[in-house]
């Protein structure tokens, strides 16, 4: 892969100072700025060939139909998918998740049914499943987090049982970087007839997966996390699932025919893409995923793993000022690291450390029920790396946390 260096000059917004200072960013968990390529992909759509897909038979309409399910191929192969009819284009995770609450456990939980998730879910996959459970009489299930901040399975076989009608859970926590042995939790799941949904949000952008292998169910992640635009994200489903679902939502392009009081579903996956669709971020996506597929996934994962032991090393010696939440073992870590410092509350860090160009997260993250509550801290500060951060940028944040915890200290 090319060095981080090289690649940041492929970033424009990379190259913008902030109070006259370079940016560094290192909130990637959030979203990820974008290349060049896919930035000029929007460009090239709406300049080149803006039209709507599928329905026309005019030259524009043909173009824009063949690179929108283009990249539709492009992410199918990304996440090895066995076919691209089970790859649906949504806004977002949060969206993909909803679908699948909306249609496929709508008709597959019922009282007394077990949904099993962990207690370090982005709401996004805790919120629309106390709905479903509280309309349809189920049972909402966690796995708690152990204090080394991996998942604690000592309780598993009990949690995961013959009334679990679903395991949902995050490949890679946004908040303690964690990666979770997804692969062997499916395999428990299918033998007592649970389906698998996963949160991969977080994963996708950052390591070789294949849904084929990890046996999930679903799997839902945004593009705007993966260098795409904001406003398109992916759900797979498996075929023998996703031939039983009903639509989510209804309308054109949706329906294969339509008399006044009935009508009949469109091919998949566009009886799940109801009305006009993303065009240009969906391309984008597909520009996005040409350029993590030149870098090699393989290689992104190993850069980060290198940032993200060069960072905690690096930090060590703000232990005594400061908590880190996330497994030691880099293993089963991406590139994530939280901290909480008891003497200043984190969005006065992240503002601090914002005045000398330095974009980190404060707050709970979107999951509330781990920071606040197995955490047990208000809040916390949180840097997360990609590919175009590098050690540089790493000392940058040391040194800017360093004068910022003895500014206070002395406030």
């Amino acid at each position: 892969m090319k060095d981080a260096r090289s690649i940041k000059e492929d970033f424009p917004i990379l190259a913008k100072e902030v109070y006259g200072k370079r940016l560094v960013y290192l909130d990637n968990a959030a979203t990820s700025q974008k290349p060049r390529s896919v930035i000029q992909s929007l460009v090239d759509y709406y300049e080149g060939y803006n039209a709507n897909v599928h329905r026309g038979v005019h030259a524009l309409s043909m173009e824009a139909t063949e690179r929108y399910e283009g990249a539709r191929e492009k992410i199918s192969s990304f996440i090895g998918s066995p076919s691209t009819e089970s790859v649906i284009f949504t806004r977002n995770t949060t969206e993909g998740i909803n679908l699948v609450a909306n249609t496929w456990a709508l008709a597959n939980v019922g009282p007394g049914d077990e949904i099993l998730l962990t207690e370090m879910e982005h709401h996004s996959n805790l919120v629309p499943w106390q709905k479903l459970a509280r309309e349809k009489g189920a049972k909402l299930r966690f796995i708690p987090v152990a204090a080394d901040g991996t998942l604690d399975l000592s309780d598993l076989d009990q949690l995961l049982n013959h009334q679990t009608r679903l395991l949902s859970l995050v490949h890679m926590s946004n908040v303690l970087g964690t990666i979770n042995p997804v692969k062997e939790l499916a395999s428990k799941a299918h033998a007592l007839g649970a389906a698998v949904l996963l949160d991969g949000a977080q994963s996708v952008p950052h390591m070789a997966l294949d849904v084929k292998d990890l046996d999930c169910d679903f799997m839902a992640f945004s593009g705007h996390k993966m260098l795409g635009p904001t406003g398109i994200g992916v759900l797979y489903v498996k075929d023998a699932l996703l031939q039983q679902m009903e639509p989510f939502l209804r309308g054109g392009e949706m329906v294969k025919d339509v008399q006044l009081e009935d009508a009949s579903w469109n091919d998949l996956p566009m009886r799940f893409e109801a009305g006009t669709p993303n065009i240009a971020d969906t391309i984008a996506l597909g520009a996005a995923v040409d350029y993590l597929q030149e870098l090699g996934m393989e290689n992104v994962h190993a850069h980060e793993k290198q940032l993200t032991s060069y960072a905690l090393e690096a930090m060590a010696e703000l232990k005594e000022d400061m908590e880190f939440y996330g497994p030691e073992d880099l293993s089963v870590r991406g590139g994530i690291v939280s901290f909480y410092a008891p003497d200043v509350h984190p969005h006065d860090l992240g503002t601090m450390l914002d005045t000398e160009g330095i974009a980190i997260r404060a707050g709970h993250h979107c999951a509330i029920p781990l920071v606040r509550g197995t955490l047990n801290v208000p809040a916390t500060a949180r840097a997360s790396f990609y590919i175009y951060n590098s050690e540089e940028d790493v000392d940058a944040l040391v040194a800017s946390l360093k004068r910022a915890l003895t500014y206070f200290k002395r406030s």
